[in-house]
């Protein structure tokens, strides 16, 4: 078992799911258990300055080993795992020389990760995939970015003749619950810019995301005995469904791709007296996605004068934006990186992010960061699976950018 497939695995198993609901940094404790593991990986590899602070951040310096004036990298990855799904005794499982078939995860549970369900797992035939038990996600968003970029640095670290500026490596806790950025120290990282190796398949290279904010909504109602409810009820759930019948409803998650954004009901929980929604609004357009925010404000306008009172309450809130007009002033970095994955044999695809990521939010602290592949597919489920290939190419890329740095400067 080669060295990133061996830490992927090894960290995998540490359950680091977050908590949306929590208010504490990093949002469950359990994360800590993972940050002190790769504490003490970093310094036995070699990495210096090597500190984790309170809220779970950690950071590390490769020192430059060359008299060039070179810009610092930052390479930037997070431990927590999506709670969209358990993260608790996750069992990786090795599927060697894939032959194309159906793979079954767990045959107790008729759960089968099938071809004909995601067909781009014929890509990888001949390979290596490493897959769920069928019980739990995997966690490959985003332990094998950690993975790939420890084992970048300790190559690096072993092998001085590869020149190379000042190189920065950061973990961060809570991405998956839109807070991975928060007390990121920028300053102390101090980094001209940074990768964050975050992404998808093999070849993704990104420096688009969605514009995002969030919505919360609260409807009152009324309950009376529904034999005597004529003209006093108020169903806060029959609002709930006509708020949501109001909204385009071709610009949901389900209907739409590429540049198209949309709005997302995530949860809803309610009674006659009470319901709660929340909804993420989403677009790579900005002035589109100002306007899905003015159609959910009128349409809580509208349904609060047809009832006569203020039955709605709306918390809209603004979460990251598209790092674009960010990344576009240092293009090189975009540029550099597509050159590294072309001369490993490795196809680009450059493509807009249909999320966000921690460098959205870090390009707007001054820290320009586009996201690169770790090789990963099926995110946040049961159905998730990386081939080592993959990761093995991930690991060639950050070294790659590197030495192409050093290159060109």
């Amino acid at each position: 078992m080669n060295k990133v497939v061996k830490r992927f695995i090894g960290y995998a198993k540490i359950d680091t799911k977050a908590d949306p609901n929590s208010s504490i940094c990093p949002s469950t404790k359990k994360q800590l258990d993972l940050a002190e593991k790769l504490v003490r990986e970093l310094k036995e590899i070699g990495l210096q300055d090597v500190s984790l602070d309170d809220n779970g951040y950690i950071m590390a310096t490769l020192p430059s080993n060359t008299d060039k004036q070179i810009p610092t990298i930052g390479f930037i990855a997070h431990m927590d795992t999506s709670p969209d799904m358990s993260g608790e005794n996750v069992h990786p499982q090795l599927v060697e020389n894939y032959d194309g078939a159906d793979i079954i995860l767990n045959k107790e549970k008729n759960i089968i990760l099938s071809p004909k369900d995601f067909p781009e797992v014929k890509n990888y035939i001949g390979q290596t995939l490493i897959t769920t038990d069928g019980t739990t996600l995997l966690g490959a968003d985003n332990k094998a970015g950690i993975a790939e970029i420890v084992t970048a640095m300790e190559y690096l670290i072993n092998n001085p003749e590869i020149q190379h500026g000042t190189i920065k490596v950061g973990f961060t806790p809570d991405e998956e619950i839109g807070r991975g950025a928060d007390l990121f120290d920028v300053e102390k990282f101090n980094a001209d810019f940074a990768y964050t190796v975050d992404g998808g398949e093999i070849g993704e290279l990104e420096y688009e995301n969605f514009n995002a904010a969030g919505a919360k909504i609260i409807i009152s109602g009324r309950n009376v005995h529904p034999g005597s409810a004529k003209n006093k009820m108020i169903n806060s759930i029959e609002i709930a469904m006509e708020l949501n019948g109001m909204l385009p409803q071709n610009q949901k998650p389900e209907f739409t791709e590429g540049y198209e954004g949309f709005f997302h009901l995530v949860d809803i929980n309610g009674s006659v007296e009470e319901t709660s929604m929340q909804y993420i609004i989403r677009d790579h357009n900005r002035d589109k996605f100002e306007e899905k925010k003015v159609i959910l404000e009128k349409i809580v306008a509208f349904l609060n004068h047809k009832y006569e009172q203020d039955v709605i309450k709306l918390e809209l809130k603004d979460q990251y934006y598209n790092m674009k007009e960010k990344i576009v002033p240092v293009m090189h970095t975009i540029d550099t990186a597509k050159e590294a994955m072309e001369e490993l044999d490795i196809v680009p695809k450059i493509k807009p992010i249909r999320g966000g990521t921690d460098g959205a939010r870090l390009s707007y602290m001054n820290l320009p960061c586009p996201n690169i592949f770790t090789g990963g597919h099926n995110f946040h489920g049961k159905f998730e699976y990386i081939p080592v290939e993959s990761m093995n190419k991930a690991v060639e890329v950050i070294i790659k950018i590197v030495q192409l740095y050093h290159e060109k400067n």
